[in-house]
């Protein structure tokens, strides 16, 4: 099922509120409701008219692909500029699940000859064992107060509603990225902006290098506390990712109940917070069931989170192309420890990138640990923010 939702970009904009289920279309004014694009889509938009925006995002080569890569032969460039009707999308094959958050002013149709330019895009990014649904807050308070974006929020392979879509393997971080890449591709939209948190900022380096060229001029790229290099997990206590999908692979793939898991966790080591957050990945088991079942796939995950220990983009950011800005953020209480040798190199390579026509910038959060949107959103919206602008 999809549904739509409105919400104003600001105090002078109409509320209103609404879900259509299916195909199901009632309202006259509401005419963009057969551009549904999946049973596990949900498109937030507050204005009734509708515009289905095409980019050049399509598959082809790609000068600085990754060699790491399988399949190799899959990349992407600018080629096919072919308008697609509200009806052709429907029927093209998922490839991941997604929510598309709109601003006031954004406007859909699905009449090929009413298209306007490009609709300013921005991806957002979950980490390991997280989900679209981390970033549903944020998108929100973004698309109001930038009415002209709309924001891409996915389920990265092997999470949430992404993990009954069966995908090739290897479960890495450039697979995760190639995903990324062809679902914006198959929406025909470009993004200007691309946010990752943790594994999903690695994601986002690894779709600029892997497409370059087709992604919109200039592209922001925000890689929230995560390095570029090899992860160094930080100390005794805290909240390894590593440790916990470790511990989550002996836990039965049905429980009774959440409070649980909750309390085993914690008894393991694990944080209260991250606990609780962690079995917001549990849905009951059917209707007619009390038990829970994980929506993931932990075994992908796990070779997910292996790559995204092993993958090294230095090389990368150290090269950046004309018009890519790469901002590294790093939390204050961050879970990982950043070595000083990885800041020295962030800082070369701004002055670099400088010399060059593209961008580097460190940044830090104050008062956050790892979960950046989580333990300070109005730091992170008035860091991010600038870029929206």
């Amino acid at each position: 099922m999809a549904g739509v939702s409105t919400f104003p970009g600001c105090g002078c904009c109409y509320r209103t509120s609404f879900t259509i289920r299916g195909r199901e279309m009632r309202p006259s004014s509401v005419q963009a409701t057969n551009l549904i694009l999946s049973a596990t889509t949900r498109v937030s938009r507050p204005f009734e008219e509708d515009m289905f925006p095409f980019s050049r995002f399509s598959l082809s080569n790609s000068r600085k692909a990754s060699h790491k890569l399988v399949h190799s032969g899959i990349h992407m460039a600018l080629v096919d500029e072919r308008p697609v009707r509200s009806g052709d999308v429907s029927n093209l094959p998922q490839i991941l699940a997604y929510e598309l958050v709109q601003g006031a002013l954004v406007k859909w149709s699905s009449n090929v000859e009413n298209l306007k330019p490009d609709i300013p895009t921005a991806v957002l990014l979950h980490g390991i064992l997280g989900g679209r649904k981390n970033w549903g807050s944020f998108a929100r308070r973004l698309a109001q107060e930038f009415p002209m974006w709309q924001f891409l929020l996915v389920d990265l392979r092997c999470h949430g509603d992404s993990t009954s879509i069966k995908k090739r393997g290897p479960n890495t971080v450039a697979s995760a990225a190639l995903d990324v890449l062809k679902l914006v591709g198959q929406l025909r939209v470009t993004p200007r902006i691309l946010v990752g948190h943790s594994f999903g900022g690695k994601v986002a380096l690894s779709m600029v290098e892997q497409a370059a060229k087709p992604l919109a001029r200039p592209v922001k790229v925000w890689v929230l506390d995560a390095t570029p290099g090899k992860v160094r997990p930080g100390g005794d206590g805290e909240d390894h990712p590593g440790e916990l999908i470790s511990f989550l692979s002996t836990l039965p793939k049905q429980v009774a109940s959440k409070r649980d898991v909750v309390s085993a966790l914690i008894k393991e080591g694990f944080s209260k917070d991250v606990a609780q957050w962690v079995v917001t990945n549990l849905r009951p088991t059917d209707s007619s069931s009390s038990s829970f079942s994980w929506v993931f796939d932990l075994k992908g995950i796990a070779e997910m989170y292996k790559s995204y220990e092993e993958t090294n983009l230095w090389k990368f950011v150290e090269d950046v192309p004309r018009g890519v800005h790469i901002n590294f953020l790093k939390a204050e209480r961050s879970l990982h420890r950043w070595a000083l040798g990885d800041l020295q190199r962030i800082h070369a390579a701004e002055e670099q990138a400088a010399d060059e026509g593209g961008g580097v910038q460190m940044h830090v959060l104050e008062d956050a640990g790892h979960w950046v949107h989580a333990d300070n959103p109005d730091g992170l919206f008035r860091i991010l923010s600038p870029s929206f602008q």
